[in-house]
């Protein structure tokens, strides 16, 4: 019993700095929320950034609750592919996410992305606050001043957004075996496949060169 009463504090102190911990790195945590296309492409790119925690494909701007991959594509739901891109607020702030963004997709195509055609795979920022708000629309006042074309991509209230399928979060390195137009491959080859035959990254470095960061 003497043991027991002398390790309760410990254990007790164990547990409170634990949380201070967690809501510490949760502090620290910060979101955006993008849509640029096809969401298996947002989310390999954002994920290969230094103080990007995830990125995780899902739903937003529209009026169907709990939508899914079908009602989406086929234009019913009213919402677009996003990635809410979560990252590390002491290593990087909105503005340079909202740059990397508007230089990763065609931001000057209002009817969808590369191949994928339709409202729901048009380009957009989601804001949360002012600062969000500001940032992107002093990203995207640079990016068309350095594209020297107009920018079509609105920048939107946030709404609710919705996780998608759990077969569509991190697709690009997935090892499961799928059936495509190519044959039966695993998910990571049809990824690069896919977004070769799109023309993703040969139409975003057509448009920004050097300034393209995530082509392949």
């Amino acid at each position: 019993m003497r043991l027991l009463r002398k390790t309760r504090p410990l254990a007790l102190s164990l547990l409170i700095a634990l949380g201070l911990t967690a809501q510490a790195k949760m502090a620290m945590s910060d979101e955006i929320v993008v849509a640029g296309g096809c969401f298996w492409c947002v989310e390999s790119d954002f994920e290969s950034v230094k103080g990007v925690k995830e990125a995780v494909s899902g739903y937003t701007g529209g009026h169907l609750p709990n939508p899914t991959y079908k009602k989406v594509t086929a234009g019913r739901s009213g919402h677009f592919e996003a990635v809410k891109i979560i990252y590390d607020g002491a290593k990087l702030q909105p503005r340079q996410l909202y740059d990397l963004f508007f230089r990763s997709v065609d931001p000057t195509d209002a009817g969808g992305q590369f191949c994928d055609r339709g409202d729901s795979y048009r380009t957009a920022i989601f804001v949360s606050n002012p600062a969000q708000r500001a940032a992107a629309e002093a990203s995207k006042k640079a990016a068309q001043a350095e594209l020297g074309r107009k920018i079509v991509t609105p920048i939107l209230d946030a709404g609710t957004f919705y996780d998608a399928e759990d077969y569509h979060q991190d697709y690009y390195k997935g090892k499961k075996r799928v059936v495509t137009r190519f044959g039966i491959v695993r998910q990571s080859d049809a990824y690069k496949r896919y977004r070769k035959a799109c023309g993703r990254d040969a139409r975003v470095k057509d448009l920004w060169g050097d300034a393209a960061p995530f082509t392949h």
